[in-house]
């Protein structure tokens, strides 16, 4: 059908305001008789039942288009339902909330919200190879006796959140970092495939992909002024577009795969989910299977990987949960990923182009590494110039030279890196390892197969990665200094050390190139606030080598205080859980050197303040360790699990005959089946509080 008669006529028929379109005002009906009265509310009545048919008839024409592929009407006919509805919604100043002709958003948004995601998202552990999927089935048999496991695609789109209520959509969240989104809703309601309304009544938060099909990407590109790279830039584009008019356009689609809050249905296999899922009008695409074994789930992904490129959406893998979903709740999660799901990574694509040089980079820790320089080249959607070659080691292991033409793989939307040498030519050069640093000079120090700048305040190119490290949000969180602006401070106003940014003053910033004095407070606002900062953010921050997010808040969680971390020995640091000893000694030798601890001593001398972690409020939960399950009535989770380590006891995440209670809410899950057979005491949210306050 056409893109008028589907979905890209605008809201020009629309525009008359809401007081406009009130033709039943109370000083209309005050002229009338009774009876003149009584016939209109019948017509009014009449035409409100005509346009609901209206909207029933035209969804399921929306639907038969574009989600069957089966057109049962012509485009003149559509068209003419659908200006009959927009006239019953001018005169009858009603517009139904499933309405069809509001999948075209209005104003433009001004900027997007952030919004706190109820239930946090999780990423999906990779596999590559069958070894280690048959690794991972092999896992879950330690939990359930004969599982059975969901297949289904690894969509290559965007992530979104929707929430209905009441049966209508309320809301939509891009997946963000997982805890927080940015609030999408206008642009996800004009994305035909997601209902407006639902058969289910209670609250519902799914997840699931926006997509951009291939078949709608080549449509929209023929006469677009500037062509899509692929749909998957075409989804992230449009869904992060203020004008939902324009996300209109691109003709998206959103595929739903799980569901994350259910108010009033439980669940017992992902099969039944996905059969709940699709009863309520979602998409889910054309493949959903259960199978037993390993064998099985590789026959299927041998066969998807053969036809992946004839499908009409854009997968990179599969996807393989386990279907019985009550044992998930004791298998758990790591930092990261779910332990009861894997994704199984189809090849990434390569392909080859000529090494036209090798830069060498200094990173913040001083260590010195390749970037190839390449012939620009299209791969996975992307113009590539630049690969990774990770070290002089890693170089000769893949045998490529200057000048050579060379193998490259992008997979996951990350840096490319170099696979090896395609072709050698008389021209060719090795490439050769630099004995000075490439920004100041200084001889470097070989470590391994790794060389090192010893020049740690002298340094450019290192101290402004230390001080972009720094103020980054995970860190000191520091809004408005972006790399480039730290270049600037270091050129300009002779910036060495963290310290530095607090001695920052109004003049000297407004001094700067596109510095005005707005900018120049928001920075200066910006720095007083961060000097109240978390302890696992400090230490962070201060860019202790190989020092993640995770492993400071277990430093945190474990020493409490910048004194106790400062004061711990080698043994102490190594036996915080994943810390190994690498790490251990790196986190030792920071805190024994001089610098370094001048450097903290100026942070909290300019007024950085570090919370520290809090101890328990009283001993009442002493020795107690508690597993917590099903669905609280009064607290969340996290609130409880502080209560309860505020009080000195624990929380662990499974059954065993060291839980001192389970503390049990509704639907409850396999845990409180464990208590039962290992005789644990079960307790209600009620019982605990008693305990709490001493009753």
């Amino acid at each position: 059908m056409s893109e008028k008669a589907r979905g890209q006529k605008t809201n020009q028929k629309q525009s008359v305001e809401t007081s406009q379109m009130n033709m039943f005002s109370n000083e209309v009906f005050s002229t009338n008789t009774s009876d003149e009265n009584e016939k209109m509310d019948a017509e009014r009545q009449a035409k409100m039942e005509r346009m609901r048919a209206l909207v029933d008839e035209i969804l399921v024409h929306n639907r038969n288009y574009y989600e069957l592929d089966n057109p049962t009407i012509s485009d003149k006919e559509y068209d003419a339902l659908y200006d009959e509805l927009l006239d019953f919604e001018k005169e009858l100043g009603v517009i139904l909330p499933n309405s069809p002709t509001q999948r075209v958003g209005g104003d433009v948004l001004e900027r997007f919200v952030k919004k706190k995601h109820e239930v946090r998202l999780y990423s999906m552990n990779k596999v590559r190879n069958f070894a280690d999927l048959e690794s991972f089935f092999a896992d879950m048999k330690k939990y359930v006796k004969t599982p059975t496991f969901a297949v289904e695609y690894k969509f290559d789109g965007l992530t979104i959140v929707t929430e209905y209520e009441n049966g209508k959509f309320k809301s939509a969240t891009t997946r963000g970092n997982g805890e927080i989104g940015e609030d999408v809703t206008e642009q996800v309601r004009t994305i035909r495939s997601v209902p407006l309304e639902i058969p289910f009544k209670n609250r519902l938060i799914l997840r699931g992909e926006g997509m951009m099909t291939n078949s709608s990407f080549k449509k929209y590109n023929k006469t677009a002024s500037e062509a899509l790279k692929n749909p998957r830039n075409g989804v992230a584009g449009a869904i992060r577009n203020l004008d939902p008019k324009e996300t209109a356009k691109r003709q998206l689609d959103f595929f739903c795969y799980d569901v994350l809050l259910c108010e009033g249905k439980r669940f017992s296999t992902q099969e039944e989910m996905h059969k709940f899922i699709v009863e309520n009008g979602f998409k889910t695409g054309d493949l959903f299977k259960i199978v037993k074994t390993a064998k099985e789930a590789e026959e299927c992904i041998d066969e998807i990987d053969r036809v992946k490129d004839n499908l009409d959406v854009m997968i990179d893998g599969m996807v393989i949960k386990l279907n019985e979903i009550a044992p998930r709740e004791e298998i758990g999660y790591t930092n990261k990923f779910p332990k009861w799901a894997m994704a199984f990574k189809f090849e990434a694509e390569e392909v080859s182009t000529m090494l036209k040089d090798v830069v060498w980079q200094v990173g913040r820790s001083g260590k010195v590494t390749p970037t190839a320089i390449l012939e620009p080249v299209e791969l996975a959607g992307a113009t590539i110039s630049r690969a990774t070659l990770n070290n002089i080691d890693d170089i000769r292991k893949k045998n490529v030279f200057l000048k050579s033409r060379v193998f490259i793989r992008r997979s996951n939307e990350v840096i490319p890196e170099v696979l090896g040498l395609a072709e050698k030519f008389e021209n060719s050069v090795p490439i050769e390892e630099p004995k000075f640093c490439p920004c100041c000079n200084t001889k470097l120090v070989k470590k391994g197969p790794l060389v090192f700048c010893p020049n740690h305040d002298g340094c450019k190119e290192q101290i402004v990665a230390r001080l972009t490290h720094f103020v980054s949000r995970e860190a000191f969180n520091i809004e408005g200094l972006s790399e480039k602006t730290i270049i600037q401070f270091y050129d300009d106003l002779g910036l060495r050390h963290f310290s530095d940014l607090y001695s920052l003053t109004k003049a000297q910033l407004v001094g700067l190139e596109k510095f005005q004095d707005k900018k120049a407070e928001n920075v200066l606002k910006s720095l007083e606030k961060s000097k109240h900062i978390e302890l696992f953010r400090f230490l962070y921050g201060l860019g202790i080598s190989e020092v993640g997010i995770k492993t400071a808040k277990d430093l945190a969680r474990v020493f409490k205080n910048l004194n106790n971390l400062k004061a711990a020995t080698f043994e102490e640091v190594d036996s915080v859980e994943d810390v190994g000893e690498v790490i251990a000694q790196n986190i030792v030798d920071f805190f024994k050197n001089d610098d370094n601890l001048k450097e903290i001593e100026r942070l909290l001398d300019v007024g950085v303040k570090i919370m520290d972690v809090e101890e328990a409020k009283s001993d009442k939960l002493s020795g107690l360790t508690f597993v917590l399950t099903g669905t609280l009535a009064n607290h969340t989770r996290a609130e409880m699990t502080q209560i309860i380590e505020e009080n000195g006891g624990k929380t662990a995440s499974s059954v065993s005959k060291n839980t001192s209670y389970v503390l049990a809410g509704e639907e409850a899950g396999s845990k409180l089946d464990k208590a039962k057979a290992l005789g644990v005491k079960i307790i209600s949210e009620d019982e605990f509080m008693k305990m709490i306050e001493g009753q």
